[in-house]
């Protein structure tokens, strides 16, 4: 086999390139918006300190100015704000740009990530910091946002896992 045999191997059709962008953005906006609209409405339904009990599950109003687990909570605002941002950026553009050949799963998960991560940076925006309401009690409380990073990052490690593995049975 030449180079060239090679390079026509690795060359991702057009259709799919579109397609995989196209989920990326569509899944971004879709599970940001959600996010984004559940906020006040946790923030309205569970104000004044009630709560709903759903056995494991309670729904609790809490506010992080930090990031995970209120890691950076004496930090100013902006710069929480301001590293946050960058970060999503970042994320984002990666997503962006491997989108083009990457599995589907991979990029519906790396979409969950950065769908979340945009929430959270919107809602610290707006607010200063960040609204969360799933509480277990044995877990720090956490809003859907995180919900979506995480589900993500499990997803992209999936993707990579899998990938790894079907290499692996192809050599």
């Amino acid at each position: 086999m030449t180079d060239k045999d090679n390079s026509v191997s690795s060359v991702v059709p057009v259709g799919r390139r579109r397609c995989g962008r196209g989920i990326l953005v569509v899944l971004v906006g879709a599970l940001a918006a959600v996010a984004l609209a559940l906020d006040p409405v946790a923030r309205d339904a569970l104000s004044g300190g009630r709560a709903i009990d759903f056995g494991l599950l309670q729904l609790r109003l809490a506010y992080n100015t930090g990031v995970a687990f209120s890691l950076g909570d004496q930090l100013p605002p902006t710069v929480v704000l301001a590293v946050t941002a960058a970060l999503t950026v970042t994320i984002g553009v990666f997503a962006w740009r491997t989108a083009l050949d990457s599995p589907l799963i991979q990029t519906i998960g790396l979409a969950a990530i950065v769908a979340g991560a945009t929430a959270n940076v919107v809602d610290r925006f707006l607010d200063g910091k960040v609204t969360d309401y799933f509480h277990t009690g044995w877990w720090p409380t956490f809003n859907l946002a995180d919900t979506y990073i995480t589900c993500g990052v499990v997803l992209v490690v999936g993707a990579l896992l899998l990938a790894t593995s079907n290499r692996d049975h192809i050599s």
